[in-house]
């Protein structure tokens, strides 16, 4: 194993999310070919427990998928997300960025304001800037922690309606214009 190699390894190893391929670039030496020592990284790695992987634009050491199940403590406290939340949350990551008011018009209820605060104590979403309309109110957007948490590589990995609809998540069809 090279010096290079070994040393890309311990980058990812020690970061606490996933890191983009410029940011080892940076601390790799000049020259260094990192899309090829990425992919004999993660050839070195597949198959066992620990596998490299491209999550939340970035790349990370995760286990096993089929392992993860024999993982899992006994006793678990989950972390259970109010529907406000949930429904908030799906919001803000497929309409981003989003201002409370216009999550509130596609909810057709009020957001309280622990429910923005929950998701941002996640880390699931962050303040992304203000809108230049009155009252500039602040927008909202997902972060690389909620593309970490959910497994998707970028927000275009989020499922579309048809892939919802085919899941059984939505309820009732949705109505687009041309439908009349």
């Amino acid at each position: 194993m090279t010096d290079d190699l070994r040393f890309l390894e311990a980058l990812i190893f020690a970061a606490g999310e996933p890191l983009s391929e410029a940011t080892l670039a940076e601390r790799l030496p000049e020259g260094a070919d990192v899309a090829a020592l990425l992919s004999d990284l993660a050839e070195r790695y597949h198959g066992g427990g620990v596998v490299l992987v491209h999550a939340a634009g970035g790349w990370a050491f995760r286990t096993a998928e089929d392992l993860g199940p024999r993982l899992r403590r006994h006793i678990e406290v989950p972390r259970r997300l109010s529907r406000a939340a949930i429904e908030s949350l799906a919001i803000i990551a497929y309409h981003q960025p989003a201002t409370r008011a216009e999550i509130e018009a596609i909810r057709g209820v009020a957001v309280s304001r622990g429910t923005l605060d929950i998701l941002l104590e996640a880390g699931w979403i962050r303040p992304r800037g203000r809108r230049q309309s009155p009252g500039r109110p602040v927008t909202w957007g997902t972060t690389p922690a909620f593309l970490d948490h959910f497994g998707l590589d970028s927000l275009e990995s989020l499922p579309g309606i048809d892939e919802l609809r085919a899941a059984g998540l939505l309820d009732r069809p949705v109505v687009t214009p041309d439908d009349g």
